[in-house]
């Protein structure tokens, strides 16, 4: 080092002392600076601007052409961890060579998502991997590892998990609380973060928009408590986009940006996302701050020092160190490969009576439906370089004289009251462009084309394609391919290569008439007239002497005239065919997305009406579903159904190999296929073992379970042992392809405590692996299983707990589908009271509840419970259930304290039934002003306890003496 390079900039010098030298030298006003997502260049020590975030979940994404991998829910579906790790990597090196000739490209890469997949109507539902946590973390793990790479040191790209914490919902996602009890926070939601951070490549979290337990997940205490907990590496907690914001403006937590903002930072966010690339408001609040003395400068020091551990990570400060400084592998053959290796894994074989694959010389396809050539992307998707649809794929493999196709739209005109008709005008100079082929920092800020000219109305008008995506939401498609959309003029225009954006522009809903004028919907006395609202706007569509916009007033009556229904094309395609594959699914950025949560499991009418024609005209139907998430389906009269998510720029080719047989299909189930509505928990209900919710507790029978998936080849399971030592437990049996082909099996390994002294997963995923058989040959697999995987949440006493006796291993090829059983007894903590004279009850420990939500005690920590859920609007009551509390040897306990606020009355009483302390409890001044009240309590001995809470009052703890 000379005597001008500082020791910041000496590379021989460890990070953490790096770091120290340069925070000394960084101002306060830089060091405030840098807290914003874009942060400013430092010029006079010669540091570079930086940005926290690039979305890259499954593939770069927002900054134009990229490799387009599978969605995550399909990737989750491979349960392949070695193949996800390969995809990180491609993602992450592309990533790097995008850098090298756009520097907004950013390394710091908001991936992956580990949410669970703990409710199937979740909007977001595409972005996770599994509604299993160790599924979900091996998966996560796997693709940290890719993303990161291998140098001990110096990172690829530095991944953030998304979202923390108990996030499920889009509707009311700002404002909305999720109740997660200590057992399901434990056993489930945190699962799944701690296991990939234990793993050691990653680089940091993100909160998610909702609140847990009544507090903001952007100042919520377990980031601390449990996630800086979980490793000696500086995460870097960045904020989720305008949630500081929201802290304030829309969740109401804080009277003050300053307060917001000083405890999201004193509660471990580092970085703030919010204002876009406006820095200054958070600057503001920041120094606003610090001069009301809510932070001090060694607070800013703290965050500052995790962002900055992270750029040292990425090499920015060795660049000639750095061993990915020079990746320039984009769109190699090798990244094409593995796009398509990736799409074959994720391909789930839900059905199959012999139908598939299709061997047969000369077979005749027919291939219909509405994403039979479409290659949807989605909101995290990158720009398609190499496109693949079904078809396309079909054609490639069996010749496109073998392949007829019928997409299914209802083919209509939009006739005006005065008898003229939408048309679309002649647009030479359309092209090809597609929306974010240019890249975007924040591709919602992306504007609608306004060089094409608008619609018009005239004598003949223009055949529009239209698409019924369920719940009434439509979009409209020119004979071009262009998709009818609105600019930000208003006008209406056929401009989009597909439906998309942050608000889509693209979509619009039919409406009679008599709706808008405060009738009953029906259209009573304007015979077939409809108005045509743009959902984006929620305007209605206009003619106007300067063409076809959307306004608040004057809107056009429309008569939907059908030139041809969508089944009648799909029936004519089906009937000449010796095998019909239609296939199904969503748009992605339609009625379930980001924002916007689906309603129903139901396949949406319009694809129901030809699944029924084609099934009608010819029985050798196959469905195919290419969807984000999973369908309640008749599938009685299917000899064969398959699903994939959106399989990225492979998907069709991929689809047609697995069809041919080329490749045996492999991928399983990451979540259960319900058969039903009814069968699911209420969208805000977190409570998985109270509710019964995924594979783990749920009683009734899916449609499909966890872990399906059927192959071209047979397996069979045998030999099954285990022994038990110390701290794990060692299992090995074989699996062998009993079939004809050679194929892929995943052999899965289950769970469950024979006689749980509390409710327990009825069977939970322990290992599994993913390997190739050729045909007749046999694998011995062997797992090393810690005795932790058998732990459960002890409420009573706070720890995680062995219980002693039996647990059931089960070995199979599904939740449901279970080959091989045996029984081990590793040895455990055997169960003890309560010991309540010591340490009284938390509140939110109880075993059972009825009605109660838990909710913040104070606005930095701590838990209370409140009646609330479905008993919030019918009087507020809720029963909290505590077992075995151990209220000491005769006389035992003779009197108890509750610390409470709000008011009500509270009803304590023993498992005999007999009530034996009332407390009504006088108003507080306010939901965390907390006051004692005590009354006499005699008991002695081991009883369960149960609460009832009566009136908007919130009870933190109860404690006793004697």
């Amino acid at each position: 080092m000379t005597a001008q390079t500082p020791p910041f900039r000496d590379s021989q010098l460890p990070f953490a002392k790096r770091i120290d030298d340069l925070l000394s030298r960084l101002t306060l006003d830089e060091r405030v600076a840098m807290l914003h997502q874009f942060g400013p260049a430092v010029e006079r020590l010669g540091i570079a601007a930086f940005r926290t975030g690039q979305e890259a979940l499954h593939g770069v994404a927002w900054m134009g052409p990229a490799t387009v991998f599978p969605q995550a829910v399909g990737l989750g579906a491979t349960w392949n961890e070695e193949l996800v790790r390969r995809v990180g990597e491609a993602v992450s090196t592309e990533a790097r060579a995008m850098r090298s000739r756009d520097d907004r490209v950013g390394l710091n890469v908001w991936a992956p998502t580990v949410n669970l997949l703990r409710h199937p109507l979740w909007g977001r539902n595409e972005e996770g991997y599994s509604e299993d946590p160790r599924l979900t973390s091996a998966i996560a793990t796997a693709y940290t590892r890719g993303l990161r790479g291998d140098h001990p040191a110096y990172w690829r790209t530095a991944p953030v998990l998304k979202h923390w914490l108990a996030h499920n919902n889009e509707t009311d996602r700002a404002t909305a609380s999720s109740s997660v009890r200590p057992r399901v926070l434990h056993e489930y939601d945190l699962r799944a973060f701690r296991e990939t951070v234990e793993a050691g490549a990653v680089a940091g979290v993100m909160p998610a928009y909702n609140l847990v337990n009544g507090r903001p997940n952007h100042v919520s205490p377990y980031l601390a408590e449990q996630l800086r907990a979980w490793t000696d590496q500086d995460l870097l907690v960045c904020s989720d986009a305008g949630a500081p914001s929201n802290l304030v403006d829309s969740e109401h937590y804080f009277d003050t940006h300053e307060e917001a903002t000083a405890a999201a930072l004193l509660a471990g966010v580092d970085s703030f996302t919010d204002h876009g690339t406006d820095s200054s408001k958070i600057v503001e609040r920041v120094r606003g701050a610090l001069d009301q003395g809510l932070l001090t400068e060694a607070d800013i020091d703290t965050a500052v020092r995790r962002q900055l551990s992270v750029r040292f990570r990425l090499g920015e400060f060795d660049p000639l160190l750095d061993p990915y400084a020079d990746a320039k592998d984009f769109d190699t053959p090798a990244h094409r490969a593995l796009a398509r290796e990736a799409a074959e894994q994720a391909i789930v074989l839900l059905k199959n009576d012999g139908l598939l694959p299709l061997t047969g010389d000369g077979t005749r396809i027919a291939v219909v439906g509405l994403l039979a050539d479409e290659c949807k992307l989605d909101w995290y998707s990158g720009t398609l370089i190499h496109r693949s649809t079904p078809l396309e794929g079909l054609y490639d493999r069996f010749g496109a004289d073998r392949v007829d196709f019928a997409e299914g739209v209802d083919r209509v005109r939009l006739k005006t009251s005065d008898g003229t008709y939408l048309s679309v005008p002649p647009a030479d100079d359309a092209g090809e462009e597609v929306r974010g082929a240019e890249g975007a920092l924040d591709p919602a800020l992306l504007a609608g084309r306004t060089d094409l000219p608008p619609l018009t109305a005239d004598a003949v008008g223009t055949e529009l394609a239209l698409i019924d995506w369920g719940e009434g939401v439509l979009t409209l498609r020119a004979p071009d391919g262009r998709y009818l959309s609105v600019a930000e003029d208003g006008f209406v225009r056929a401009s989009a290569d597909q439906p998309g954006g942050w608000v889509v522009q693209e979509t619009f809903r039919l409406e009679p008439r008599a709706f808008r004028e405060g009738g009953h919907g029906n259209g009573k006395g304007h015979g077939n007239g409809h108005l045509l609202r743009h959902v984006g706007t929620g305007r209605y569509v206009s003619v106007t002497a300067d063409g076809v916009k959307v306004a608040d007033e004057n809107p056009a009556v429309l008569e939907l005239e059908i030139t041809e229904r969508g089944e009648s094309a799909v029936a004519r395609a089906a009937a000449s065919a010796d095998v019909v594959l239609v296939v199904a699914g969503n748009d992605p950025h339609i009625n379930g997305r980001e924002t916007e949560d689906r309603t129903t499991l139901a396949l949406p009418a319009h694809q129901r009406r030809l699944l029924d024609a084609a099934r009608a005209a010819n029985p050798r139907t196959a469905l195919i579903l290419t969807s984000s998430y999973p369908y309640a389906i008749d599938t009685a009269d299917l000899p064969a159904v398959l699903w994939t998510a959106h399989g990225g720029q492979a998907a069709g080719t991929a689809l047609a190999r697995v069809l041919a047989g080329d490749v045996s299909p492999a991928g399983r189930l990451p979540q259960t296929w319900y058969a039903s509505d009814t069968d699911l928990p209420g969208l805000l209900d977190y409570d998985v073992i109270g509710g019964r919710q995924t594979y783990l507790y749920f009683e009734g029978t899916p449609l499909f379970p966890f872990g399906h998936g059927l192959s071209y080849a047979s397996f069979a399971y045998g030999d099954l042992a285990a022994r038990v030592g110390e701290e794990s437990a060692h299992v090995t049996f074989t699996v062998t392809n009993t079939g004809d082909t050679a194929a892929d099996e995943v052999a899965q390994l289950y769970g469950r405590p024979v006689s749980p002294s509390v409710p327990r997963p009825r069977r939970e995923l322990l290992a599994h692996r993913r390997v190739h058989l050729p045909a007749g040959a046999t694998t011995e697999l062997s797992f090393e299983l810690a005795l932790s995987a058998f732990e459960f949440w002890d409420v009573a006493h706070g720890v995680r707990r062995l219980e002693p006796g039996g647990y059931e291993l089960l070995a199979g090829a599904s939740a449901e589908d279970i080959r091989l059983s045996a029984t081990i007894e590793p040895a455990g903590t055997p169960p003890a009271p309560r010991p309540v004279l010591e340490r009284g009850l938390r509140s939110a420990d109880f075993d059972e509840q009825r009605g109660a939500e838990i909710v913040d005690r104070t606005k930095r920590s701590g838990d209370a419970v409140t009646p609330g859920g479905a008993n919030a609007d019918v009087g507020r009551t809720a029963e909290l259930m505590y077992q075995a509390c151990d209220f000491g040897l005769d006389p035992g306990t003779r009197s108890v304290t509750v610390e409470v606020s709000g008011e009500g009355t509270l009803e304590l009483a023993l498992d005999d039934g007999r009530a034996i302390a009332h407390l009504d409890i006088a108003p507080t001044t306010g939901p965390y002003a907390y006051t004692s009240v005590t009354t006499p309590f005699d008991a002695s001995g081991v009883h369960d306890l149960r609460v009832e809470l009566r009136g908007p009052l919130r009870l933190a703890h109860v404690g006793f003496s004697g």
